[in-house]
C-alpha cells in the first residue's frame, strides 16, 4: 500500500525544488497538461507518454443487476465510459521490486 499521498501541489513544489522555475509557471504548465489529457480522453484518443504509460477510455457494458453498495438496493447500470491506465514496461520494470527491500 502506499506510503503517502502525493497531490498536484506537492509535484509543483517538487518541480520548483529542482528546477527553480517560477511556482505560477509550474501550475500553469501543470494544469494546462492535465487539461490537454483529459481533453484527449474526452475525444476517446489514446495518450502513450513514453517510459511512463498510456491512458485511454474504455466502454464498460452496462448491468441490469447491480447493487447500491451503501443501501443494498438493486440498480441498472447503463454501458459508459471509463478513463484506464495501462503502466509502461520502463514504469512496471521501476516499481516491481517494490517490497523486496522493505522485509514483505
Amino acid at each position: 500500500m502506499a506510503e503517502k499521498k502525493i497531490t498536484k501541489a506537492d509535484i509543483i513544489d517538487a518541480i520548483y525544488q529542482k528546477k527553480g522555475i517560477n511556482r505560477k509557471d509550474i501550475k500553469t504548465a501543470v494544469d494546462s497538461f492535465i487539461e490537454e489529457i483529459k481533453d484527449a480522453l474526452i475525444k476517446r484518443h489514446i495518450i502513450e507518454l513514453r517510459g511512463f504509460g498510456t491512458f485511454e477510455t474504455r466502454l464498460r457494458k452496462g448491468r441490469k443487476k447491480a447493487r447500491n453498495p451503501k443501501t443494498g438496493e438493486a440498480v441498472s447500470v447503463n454501458s459508459h465510459g471509463i478513463a484506464a491506465f495501462r503502466p509502461g514496461k520502463e514504469l512496471k520494470q521501476d516499481v516491481w521490486n517494490i517490497g523486496e527491500n522493505e522485509g514483505n
